[in-house]
Parts: C-alpha cells; sequence; structure tokens
C-alpha cells in the first residue's frame, strides 16, 4: 500500500522520525497500528455504553452533577 501526503504533513513526518532516529516508513506505521487500535478500542467502548443505555444501567445530567458536588465537597 502507497499513501500520498501533503508536503507539510510529510516534512513533519520525517522531521519527529528523524527526532526519533526512525525513519519516516517506520514512524508511519506505527502510527497507523497505534491509531487503528485506538480506533478499535474506542468502538467497543462505544458498544458498551450502547449495551448499558438499552438495559437501562445510567445515570442522569442531575446525577452527574449531584456526584460531582459530593465529591467536590469531601
Amino acid at each position: 500500500m502507497e499513501i500520498h501526503l501533503p508536503p507539510e504533513t510529510e516534512a513533519r513526518l520525517s522531521q519527529s522520525a528523524a527526532q526519533q532516529g526512525r525513519t519516516p516508513d517506520d514512524l508511519a506505521r506505527e502510527i497507523v497500528t497505534r491509531y487503528l487500535e485506538e480506533e478499535t478500542r474506542f468502538i467497543e467502548a462505544v458498544k458498551r455504553g450502547e449495551e448499558s443505555l438499552d438495559r437501562g444501567d445510567y445515570i442522569t445530567h442531575e446525577e452527574v452533577g449531584l456526584r460531582l458536588q459530593r465529591f467536590l465537597q469531601s
């Protein structure tokens, strides 16, 4: 696979890689891998949240405010 980046993005990638003593290709691979892992975690968290809502397992905005007030008062 090959991607084309805007010149300024490519320059930033090259500069960051150089500062880390790495090649731009290696850094780009790591960045994409980390992004995909984080995206997977985010999607799973959203699904768990939706499942909680479906079960009725949630607190209201007002309840959050009350809990926060109690926490800050202690």
